[in-house]
């Protein structure tokens, strides 16, 4: 066994593993990209399900319920006398977040966890069985049981996917992070000068304002409260009781910097982007209404050709004659409230009827005109035949000259 040879090296056998794991993983995403599903008008029927209007419903019925729930288990009254009833709600609360999420899984089971609202979801559901499962190991008496009961408000959240509204303003936060992020490091790298600056001006240990600027972290606390506006008048007295010559100046600027700069800053930045992201939903909505309306005018024209078509067939195989005697007794199954598409009104039996009884309208107000014409032109040739010969004669003469 020693004196074997060796075909094969590390390298070679790193290579041929190597390759190995290519073809394997080729091959499965080819797999999974060549996968049809089978059972299509089933997933079709589930999705339109889905995105239907009842579901939406359903949804926002049940998060809202089980809102109501959580605020009337803050009352400990009605805690323990309605334990067994909010137990069982909890449990079909539980059934139908989770129903909904193996139905949408079930309709895209790749395309669900692209999706940051889907994310979500799941995340909430995983939330719900915390508390259950810190009962079952550490017993009803864990001290951190308390926290797991909380953060069971988080599942309020899920209104975000059926609400529009509030998945716009969601975007526009989402749009700021950077711009934000800028800005509040700039507030920050401010507040660090600003706290060092406190520090050694106010923070001496002899005759200094121990309690706001003793340290840097309640230095940072102090700028923070000046930040806000909140209760500045009280720091500033107890600088004052100390003597300080530049504590005024140094609370004003910061003021200004701080409040009156920066926060407004933020806020700019956040009122910007929120009217960039209304302005886009509008704009969508728009769009939704447009080709809705796009849709019931091909349904209408649809319905107004098939009309059509029926007469014509019928006046092929009836008493109708003439083209005419069909429009009439087209135009007496006209009610006034059917509709008629503005855009395509030209094309229509009626008002091809109606613009041809306007033409003629027009052929016989031209030739009442050109009459009248002929009438004045007659009536001006006796006024002059009419007129005293002196005159004519005086008139002939001013031609001349």
């Amino acid at each position: 066994m020693d004196h074997l040879p060796v075909f094969f090296s590390r390298e070679h056998i790193k290579e041929i593993s190597s390759s190995v794991l290519n073809l394997s993983s080729v091959g499965i995403w080819t797999r999974i990209s060549n996968f049809r599903r089978k059972d299509t008008e089933c997933c079709a029927y589930v999705k339109k399900f889905i995105e239907g209007h009842f579901f939406s419903v359903l949804m926002i019925t049940t998060i809202s319920a089980n809102a109501v729930c959580m605020v009337l288990q803050t009352n400990y009254d009605i805690k323990n006398q309605l334990f067994l009833i909010f137990e069982v709600v909890e449990v079909l609360f539980s059934s139908v977040y989770c129903f909904e999420f193996l139905i949408k899984l079930y309709v895209d089971p790749i395309g669900y966890w692209k999706n940051g609202y889907n994310l979500l979801n799941v995340v909430i559901i995983i939330i719900l069985s915390v508390p259950f499962y810190m009962r079952k190991l550490f017993g009803r008496h864990y001290p951190y049981l308390n926290i797991g009961e909380g953060i069971q408000s988080l599942r309020i959240l899920k209104l975000i996917p059926y609400s529009r509204g509030i998945r716009t303003l969601i975007t526009a936060l989402g749009q700021t992070t950077c711009t934000v992020a800028s800005v509040m490091v700039l507030l920050f790298l401010l507040m660090f000068i600003f706290a060092i600056l406190g520090f050694c001006l106010f923070g001496s240990t002899d005759k200094g304002d121990v309690n706001n600027w003793g340290n840097l972290a309640v230095a940072f606390f102090t700028l923070f409260s000046l930040t806000t506006v909140d209760g500045w008048t009280d720091l500033q007295k107890d600088l004052d009781k100390r003597d300080f010559a530049m504590s005024r100046a140094f609370t004003i600027f910061f003021i200004l910097l701080g409040s009156f700069v920066f926060l407004s800053m933020f806020v700019g930045v956040m009122i910007i982007h929120t009217e960039d992201s209304i302005k886009k939903f509008e704009k969508e909505l728009a769009n939704e209404r447009h080709t809705a309306l796009l849709q019931e005018k091909k349904n209408i024209l649809m319905k107004q050709q098939a009309e059509v078509s029926r007469l014509m067939q019928k006046g092929t195989q009836s008493e109708y004659k003439t083209f005419s005697e069909l429009v009439e007794d087209f135009k007496k199954t006209l009610r006034h409230s059917d509709p008629i598409v503005l855009e395509d009104f030209c094309t229509t039996l009626p008002f091809i009827d109606i613009y041809l009884t306007t033409l003629d309208n027009q052929d016989n107000t031209i030739s009442k005109l050109q009459v009248l014409y002929y009438e004045m032109v007659n009536v001006l040739n006796h006024m002059l035949e009419d007129m005293p010969t002196k005159k004519r004669s005086a008139s002939e003469r001013s031609m001349e000259y």
